[in-house]
């Protein structure tokens, strides 16, 4: 019998959302922020409605800020790390025990931070928790959001990118960083694709609240389009 293929649909037991560095003095520089950071603030909702884990990730915040009061101020519960390194994968694993990290004296050498041989991605793959699927949002693109996606599909992760929760200075690097990701194999998506994935069914108190929001985030998005027009 044929190994069977992980399920292209996310799953809310299966799932972590992780949003990446979306702080004070990087997000105004990015373009079209006020919308992305609307975006990540629905999937935000949204995960705490379904019930699925939400950490967030500040770069250097000494320098670049905590991360904005839009997501900050959340009643979810919402666990935050700081981290030097761009990509946030390896300071999911070990601080956050999404999966364990083979001990220091284990890790291979490399002038570039640890290095993910063949040995240590069979050794995660074998003594990782029940998180199999990672949602990733923030900022830049084409840098932090980049490099982890690529490490956490690397590890053998399904890491899923919603195209309007991400964002970089330039158009360009934020299309081209969608593209490579998709190429490698991490799934381009949105943010209501999302999560109406983890909601799965209709019929339910999650799902007419969830309808509601998504109704007000649409006459939301109207209202400011409406205002562009000269």
């Amino acid at each position: 019998m044929s190994k069977s293929l992980p399920s292209p649909l996310l799953s809310v037991p299966l799932s972590q959302f992780v949003v990446i560095d979306v702080q004070e003095r990087l997000l105004p520089v990015i373009q079209d922020h006020q919308k992305i950071a609307a975006s990540i603030r629905f999937l935000m909702d949204s995960a705490a409605l379904l019930r699925v884990s939400t950490f967030v990730s500040e770069q250097y915040p000494k320098g670049l800020g905590p991360t904005v009061e839009l997501l900050r101020n959340h009643s979810a519960t919402v666990t935050t790390f700081e981290k030097l390194k761009f990509s946030a994968a390896e300071a999911l694993t070990t601080n956050l025990s999404v999966m364990r990290i083979p001990p220091l004296e284990h890790r291979p050498s490399s002038a570039f931070g640890f290095s993910f041989t063949p040995e240590v991605i069979s050794e995660l793959k074998h003594s990782r928790c029940k998180v199999e699927q990672i949602v990733l949002a923030g900022i830049e693109t084409h840098i932090c959001v980049q490099q982890t996606a690529l490490e956490l599909f690397q590890m053998g992760y399904q890491v899923f990118v919603p195209a309007d929760c991400v964002g970089s200075r330039n158009i360009d690097d934020h299309q081209w960083a969608l593209q490579r990701m998709a190429h490698a194999g991490v799934i381009i998506t949105t943010a209501e694709a999302i999560a109406f994935e983890w909601c799965e069914r209709a019929g339910n108190a999650s799902f007419k609240t969830l309808s509601r929001r998504v109704r007000d985030r649409d006459a939301e998005r109207s209202t400011t389009s409406a205002s562009r027009v000269p």
